[in-house]
């Protein structure tokens, strides 16, 4: 049984979908040079780029085998799995806005930079990796398969783990006080829970 993401029409939804979602992505990425120096990052930003395309690429592989296919209620599977990238993809754009010129592909922070505590980041610290994680569990459903929803959960799950170590060890050595506070008083990534 071929992945609805697989067959006409489903395939149009599905790229049309990943494609908008996924698209500003690419231009993040592009436009997050650093300087030399200027950069905390530690390389996570390599590391997310790395589990993504290796999640993304094993996920559509195992997404035809018989054993992990969701047979019951695959259109309903299809549609919240393209309404999770969706909405996760509208979080980050979200988040892109709220903090303006401090949103980097890169962990980079300056002395002059505020905790940012509006919009979505009044209630978690983290919120585009909440949407970036919302992408990729997003992408595993509309390709109905439980396989490709574990790939995609873990390397993704990983990935950002490693990032937001680095991240907040980043913005609470440069930021200090008022940092720790905005820690204690939010949860990283699901408002109130974690």
């Amino acid at each position: 049984m071929r992945p609805l993401a697989y067959t006409s029409p489903y395939a149009w939804f599905f790229w049309a979908v990943f494609l908008f979602a996924f698209a500003p992505e690419f231009s993040l990425i592009a436009r997050s040079k650093s300087a030399p120096g200027e950069s905390a990052d530690r390389g996570s930003m390599n590391v997310i780029i790395m589990a993504g395309w290796i999640g993304m690429f094993a996920a559509f592989l195992v997404a035809s085998i018989p054993q992990f296919v969701l047979r019951h209620g695959t259109k309903v599977w299809f549609a919240l799995g393209l309404t999770l990238v969706l909405l996760g993809s509208l979080l980050r754009r979200h988040c892109f806005k709220t903090l303006g010129q401090h949103f980097t592909g890169n962990v980079k922070v300056t002395l002059e930079q505020p905790v940012i505590q509006s919009g979505a980041y009044r209630w978690v610290r983290h919120p585009s990796y909440t949407g970036g994680v919302m992408m990729f569990l997003g992408v595993g459903l509309a390709l109905t398969n439980w396989l490709s929803v574990a790939i995609l959960m873990v390397s993704s799950s990983l990935s950002y783990a490693y990032r937001v170590r680095v991240e907040e060890n980043a913005l609470e050595a440069s930021l200090g006080e008022a940092y720790r506070n905005y820690m204690q008083r939010t949860k990283r990534f699901i408002p109130f829970v974690f």
